[in-house]
């Protein structure tokens, strides 16, 4: 099916619009087509199936860059992306994390690609889309935590209230929808345990909820909170990171890494605690709800000249040493 819409799609623009993008003939000519069509081949060959497959066409002209491990409904999500990077960009996202046609509409909806890009250095979300689309087999930039972890996650699938809402039902939420939180996590996750206990000589802790990340080859521990971030909870965070790699971490592990969930982010609990520097604690926020595109551009909007300030200021004392 992929294979037959790829061609009527070149068909209607390398033959009936003569190499042109935007067709010379109006829905007359489309519905005269899609009649003969019709009549030859069968019926999803209407004219809006037409548009779709030339769309379809216009979005991925050479047919090599088509893989047939994705299906037609992959492709016409596919082609509504209007950026060729986003879209060559969730194509090999699909492939390679076996994205459901639903999955991969969610992740387009949430604008993963650009949330990536604001959460990561641009220079290594760059060479990481390019290494994607052309398949190569080796990173060519090491991967960092930062490059995995984003900011914020949206929690819109837990359909929790907002009122009333305890830390121990957004833990069962998300481990009842362990799958979708997996998605949002992003690749490379796998669930170890919730309300893992560690010990030191006089008092014993809980972690909310433990990952693994195979690429990054380390522990994601996760604490979950409703309010807003405090020194405290940054503080919590830095012990249970330093017993779980005295605990839990082998020999072959990298250094654990922690992630405070909550509903409100400090910024000056960020700058000024050891969250600034740290390569093993993160906070992030959590939203309950999908945005809308325009609020969730903004907030990227925001994010974006945050790091571009900060890169500026080290860029700035690095001249001054």
């Amino acid at each position: 099916m992929v294979q037959c819409y790829w061609q009527i799609g070149c068909l209607i623009v390398e033959h009936e619009q003569q190499g042109q993008v935007r067709a010379a003939y109006g829905k007359q000519q489309l519905q005269m087509l899609s009649e003969r069509l019709t009549a030859e081949f069968g019926k999803g060959l209407d004219i809006t199936n037409l548009r779709k497959m030339r769309r379809f066409y216009l979005s991925f002209p050479i047919r090599e860059t088509v893989s047939l491990e994705l299906s037609w409904s992959h492709y016409k999500l596919l082609a509504s992306i209007e950026s060729d990077q986003a879209r060559a960009w969730y194509q090999q996202e699909a492939i390679q994390q076996c994205w459901s046609v639903r999955a991969l509409e969610r992740q387009i909806d949430k604008l993963y690609y650009e949330r990536l890009l604001s959460s990561q250095d641009k220079a290594l979300v760059q060479a990481e889309a390019q290494q994607h689309i052309a398949h190569e087999n080796q990173r060519q930039q090491q991967l960092r935590p930062h490059d995995v972890l984003r900011d914020p996650y949206i929690l819109d699938f837990l359909n929790l209230p907002s009122q009333h809402l305890l830390e121990s039902d957004l833990e069962q939420g998300l481990l009842d929808n362990l799958q979708a939180f997996l998605l949002e996590l992003g690749k490379g996750f796998a669930f170890v345990a919730r309300q893992q206990r560690i010990r030191t000589e006089d008092q014993d802790f809980y972690i909310d909820l433990v990952f693994y990340h195979f690429k990054l080859k380390c522990f994601l521990l996760i604490d979950l909170k409703l309010g807003k971030l405090s020194h405290q909870d940054v503080g919590q965070m830095d012990s249970y990171v330093r017993i779980y790699d005295q605990q839990q971490r082998s020999a072959d592990d990298n250094p654990t890494i922690g992630l405070i969930l909550c509903s409100q982010k400090s910024e000056a609990v960020v700058k000024y605690s050891v969250l600034t520097d740290s390569e093993q604690l993160f906070a992030a926020k959590y939203l309950p709800f999908l945005p809308t595109e325009a609020e969730l551009k903004r907030e990227l909007e925001r994010e974006r000249i945050k790091v571009q300030a900060e890169l500026l200021n080290k860029t700035d004392e690095a001249d001054d040493d």
